[in-house]
């Protein structure tokens, strides 16, 4: 039966693995939410490529996955080619969607929304460079979003109020009001994709990269991909008091907390 395992510092993953469900509704998925180390967003690079190896090594060892899927866009950035380099199964990483961004953008101007270690990193540099070269790249960082959708998971209520602070950090750069395209560089932000769409100005467009991490999975599986029980569940670095919080918006994902 084909495994996977989905490693976050939260609930931010949660997209992918929509995506990833979708597609494969076969897998059996292992969600992870690091949440002893949430957030990483406001972690240096240090901290985030140890942590990260470290945990996945040992998730690895005890569930003995097929694959494991980075669902983090800031683990990632900083970790992925590591995580590849010491691990002894396929890693799928999550980087931000600025070539399907610029594919689309009309005005040649895109903003990366993510959070501040994801924007700063010279991957995203990269990434600019290769696929929007001809594109006014926009970036801001945001750790009050990654707050914001881990309290809508656990119930709490998320306006389009609370969140147009945080447009407003890309909008308001020079440039920013010809803005067609926003990334959502940070798995949690899709969660609020709702509320960024009724804040934001009619007309711009929001990509992610959860489809293609999908694709990405359903290639490296192959016929395995069909195997399985379709069997989720969820677990959690630290069981605190905000876990049970978060039960009835995991059972909507499928995910059962492992105990």
């Amino acid at each position: 039966m084909a495994q996977i395992v989905m490693l976050d510092s939260g609930v931010g993953g949660l997209s992918v693995l929509d995506d990833v469900r979708a597609l494969l509704p076969a897998v059996d998925i292992t969600y992870v939410a690091d949440n002893a180390g949430f957030p990483y967003g406001t972690k240096t690079e240090m901290e985030v490529a140890t942590r990260v190896c470290a945990l996945a090594g040992r998730l690895i060892e005890r569930l003995r996955p097929d694959l494991l899927v980075i669902a983090c866009n800031t683990a990632s950035t900083i970790a992925l080619a590591h995580a590849r380099a010491v691990l002894d199964v396929p890693v799928v990483g999550t980087v931000p969607a600025i070539k399907p961004a610029a594919e689309a953008s009309r005005t040649r101007v895109i903003g990366v929304l993510g959070t501040q270690a994801t924007v700063r990193q010279p991957y995203v540099d990269r990434l600019s460079a290769d696929h929007a070269g001809d594109c006014l790249v926009l970036r801001h960082g945001s750790a009050r979003l990654v707050e914001l959708a881990e309290a809508h998971l656990r119930g709490e209520a998320v306006t389009a109020a609370d969140v147009a602070p945080e447009l407003a950090g890309l909008t308001n750069q020079p440039g920013g009001d010809r803005i067609d395209q926003i990334v959502l560089a940070c798995t949690h932000f899709p969660l609020l994709e709702p509320q960024l769409r009724a804040a934001a100005a009619p007309g711009i467009g929001f990509v992610d990269g959860g489809p293609g991490i999908a694709r990405r999975v359903a290639h490296l599986l192959g016929a395995r991909a069909g195997h399985g029980t379709g069997q989720g569940r969820a677990m959690f670095t630290n069981k605190d008091s905000e876990v049970d919080l978060l039960r009835p918006a995991l059972h909507r994902y499928g995910l059962n907390i492992d105990t």
